[in-house]
């Protein structure tokens, strides 16, 4: 860990926890060599709670404050051109980011505990509002290490003592060490949601084709079910024909049974006339 990383996380940590951040980053530094490093961390100072919430939306919120150092340098050649139109068109603006900016600042702190005072979140905005007019005061704020608010006065920037500030414009290698951990910073940041897209477009395809599962598992038992209401109904259909061919048959039985006793019927009544006929002739010829 170099002397910038240190001061990083030394002003990313909690308000409570400064100090004994601030020595166990130092001793770290010493430990890697760098004590030179070591005794700048010890000197940096603690931040009032406006500047620590001022530092929190650097961290969370680069991009509305790159929205809003960008409009300061629109107010700047604006004001350079004597441009008046210009200045009274962006003036609303201006407040617009700065309320933006006051209310995340408000959320992000309460996500972290932080409840923030009327005096502090004048002070915030104050800060802001200094960053926004002031080059120098808006690179401090990004690189988002105040240890003090700030306030633009007419002569220049002070702090919340009303004290000069000793804010000075970040030299080139600062600068681009500053640009460069926000490129490393967006990059992870693009890379955890590109992360979270392919797990979240893993998830869909797995619930997809749950779905589909489950729709195939249930045509198929609809399918199933229709089969088998279609059986039952055969079967209840073949009973049907048993039955009615079993009345059939029992029919047809009484019928051959009624003609049998029918056929024995004619032939007794044939072998009686057969008899009288017999007995007839007998007694005719005996005449």
């Amino acid at each position: 860990m170099d002397f910038e990383e240190a001061a990083d996380a030394l002003y990313a940590a909690s308000a409570a926890d400064f100090i004994a951040t601030r020595n166990e980053l130092a001793k770290q530094l010493k430990a890697d060599g760098d004590p030179v490093g070591s005794t700048r961390l010890k000197a940096m100072r603690k931040p009032t709670v406006a500047a620590w919430v001022t530092n929190l939306v650097a961290r969370k919120a680069p991009d509305e404050l790159d929205d809003l150092l960008a409009l300061g340098d629109e107010f700047r050649e604006a004001t350079a051109d004597l441009d008046g139109d210009r200045l009274r068109e962006l003036t609303p603006k201006r407040h617009e980011l700065l309320d933006k900016l006051a209310k995340e600042a408000v959320r992000l702190a309460g996500e972290d505990g932080q409840k923030i005072s009327a005096d502090v979140g004048q002070k915030l905005r104050e800060t802001l509002d200094a960053a926004l007019v002031d080059p120098a005061a808006g690179d401090a704020v990004r690189e988002g290490r105040l240890s003090s608010a700030l306030r633009h006065v007419g002569f220049g920037v002070v702090d919340e003592n009303g004290e000069p500030s000793n804010v000075t414009p970040l030299t080139d290698e600062r600068r681009q060490a500053a640009r460069d951990r926000r490129k490393t910073q967006q990059a992870e940041t693009d890379a955890a949601q590109e992360a979270a897209d392919e797990k979240a477009a893993a998830a869909r395809e797995e619930k997809e084709r749950e779905e589909a599962e489950r729709a195939k598992a249930r045509q198929a038992f609809e399918e199933a079910v229709a089969a088998a209401q279609e059986a039952e109904a055969k079967v209840e259909d073949l009973d049907t024909q048993l039955d009615n061919a079993r009345e059939a048959l029992a029919e047809a039985q009484a019928l051959v049974h009624r003609l049998g006793a029918d056929l024995d019927e004619a032939r007794r009544t044939a072998r009686d006339a057969q008899k009288e006929s017999r007995e007839a002739r007998k007694r005719y010829n005996r005449l």
